[in-house]
C-alpha cells in the first residue's frame, strides 16, 4: 500500500487558445493533475514531474476507489522517499493528446461535436511545456525547485530549462535523451504502422465504429515493451523457457500458440495495453518523441541550445539502457558544461534495460534523495 495515501484527479480548464508548434491552434483545453503535499508559503517548494510515453498524472497515492491503481512512480515520491512531500509540494500532469483526462483525442472536437480522432492536431514537447507553464501560472506557482523526468519526461524537463530558465531552479533527467536516433525512430514506426494497418483503426476515427484497434495495440505494446527491457533481464526471466516445461525435442507443437515463456509474457503485455491506451494517442505521443530536437534549430549544436539555461541539473543514465543509453546522457552533460551549467551526473550499473528509471534500485534512489535533501528551500 503506498504511504502517500489517497489521492483525488484534479482538472483545470484553459479557455485562451493554445497556439501549437504544427501551427494550429487549439480552442480551448483541460490538463488533469494530482498534487501531494503541501505548497509552502513562499511557494518554492514545487516540484513538477513530466510523464513518459504511456503514464499519466497518477504519480503516486492511491484513489479511493481502486486502491490497487498506485501511482507509476510512488517508489520516488512520497513522506520520507526520495522526493520528499514533507519537504516539496509534487505535482503531475497528463500530457496534451493523452487518454487520462487532459484533451486528446478522445474529447470532443468543438468545430464538429464529435471526437477528435485522427483530427486532433499534432503535438510536441515544446507545446506540452507551455500548457504545463499555463497550468503552473494557475497554481501561484512562479518558479519550480525543480522540473523532473525520466525518458520523454528527461525531454520536457530539458525543454523547461531552455524555455523558462528562470523558472527552473533544478532540472533532473532520466534515462533520456537530446534526440532519438534512427533506430529509435525505426521502432516507433514500426508500432505506429501496426496500429494504423489495423482493419479496426478506420484511420483514426474508430470511435464512430465503436471498435478498438486491439491488435494493432498489442503488437505495438510488444515492440516497445521489447526496447525497454535487457536482454540480460531477458535472459534471466525468460531465458527459452517452453510454455509446456514437457515439451521434448521431438514434440514441437509447430503452431502459432505462444510457445516460449517470452512470448506469452509479450502478448500479456500487449493485451493488457490494449484495454486502456489510446491508440491515436499512441501515435501523437511517439510523433512527439520523433520531433523533439532541441539542437536543430542551431545547427545540431546542443551547447547553443542550452545556453539559456541558468538551472542546476542532475543527469541519470543506466548501464543497460540501449533505447537512450548512457553516451546519450553523457552528451546532456557536456553540453552544460561547455556553457558552465551546474550539473551532477551519475551512471547507474543496473540490469533492468530503460525501465530501470521507473524501478527501486537503492543506488538510484540513494543518488535523487541525496540531490533532492541538498535542494535549499526559503521554508523548511
Amino acid at each position: 500500500m503506498s504511504t502517500t495515501g489517497i489521492v483525488t484527479p484534479q482538472y483545470r480548464q484553459c479557455h485562451t487558445p493554445l497556439r501549437l508548434q504544427s501551427g494550429a491552434t487549439l480552442p480551448e483545453f483541460t490538463l488533469a493533475y494530482e498534487t501531494y503535499g503541501q505548497l509552502n508559503a513562499a511557494r518554492d517548494n514545487a516540484v513538477l514531474i513530466c510523464h513518459a510515453l504511456n503514464a499519466s498524472h497518477h504519480v503516486a497515492g492511491y484513489y479511493a476507489d481502486d486502491p490497487d491503481n498506485i501511482g507509476w512512480w510512488d517508489n520516488m515520491i512520497g513522506p520520507g522517499k526520495p522526493i520528499d512531500t514533507h519537504r516539496f509540494f509534487v505535482i503531475g500532469v497528463n500530457n496534451l493528446g493523452s487518454c487520462f483526462g487532459s484533451t486528446g483525442p478522445t474529447y470532443l472536437n468543438p468545430a464538429t461535436n464529435k471526437p477528435y480522432g485522427a483530427d486532433f492536431p499534432v503535438v510536441t514537447v515544446e507545446d506540452w511545456v507551455e500548457a504545463q507553464a499555463w497550468l503552473a501560472e494557475e497554481l501561484g506557482i512562479r518558479q519550480f525547485a525543480a522540473v523532473v523526468g525520466g525518458s520523454l519526461g528527461g525531454m520536457q524537463a530539458m525543454r523547461w530549462a531552455i524555455r523558462y530558465p528562470e523558472k527552473v531552479k533544478h532540472c533532473v533527467m532520466i534515462a533520456t535523451t537530446p534526440k532519438l536516433s534512427a533506430q529509435n525512430i525505426a521502432f516507433n514506426e514500426v508500432a505506429r504502422q501496426a496500429i494504423c494497418s489495423d482493419p479496426d483503426f478506420h484511420d483514426g476515427h474508430y470511435y464512430q465504429y465503436g471498435v478498438v484497434p486491439k491488435n494493432g495495440l498489442r503488437v505495438a505494446r510488444m515492440i516497445g515493451h521489447i526496447t525497454y527491457l535487457s536482454a540480460d533481464v531477458m535472459a534471466e526471466k525468460f531465458g527459452r523457457a517452453l510454455q509446456n516445461q514437457n515439451y521434448h525435442e521431438v514434440d514441437y507443437a509447430f503452431g502459432y500458440q505462444a510457445e516460449f515463456q517470452i512470448e506469452s509474457y509479450l502478448r500479456y503485455q500487449g493485451d493488457k495495453f490494449a484495454t486502456y491506451f489510446d491508440a491515436n494517442t499512441y501515435l501523437l505521443i511517439t510523433r512527439a518523441l520523433d520531433y523533439f530536437d532541441p539542437a536543430k534549430a542551431f545547427g545540431g549544436n546542443l551547447a547553443q541550445a542550452f545556453a539559456p539555461i541558468q538551472a542546476k541539473s542532475l543527469v541519470i543514465s543506466f548501464t543497460t539502457d540501449w533505447r537512450f543509453s548512457p553516451a546519450r546522457s553523457q552528451e546532456i552533460v557536456q553540453a552544460l558544461i561547455r556553457n558552465q551549467c551546474a550539473v551532477s551526473y551519475a551512471e547507474i550499473d543496473a540490469p533492468h534495460g530503460h525501465d530501470a528509471f521507473l524501478l527501486e534500485d537503492p543506488r538510484y534512489q540513494r543518488v535523487m534523495r541525496n540531490y533532492f535533501n541538498q535542494i535549499e528551500l526559503t521554508t523548511p
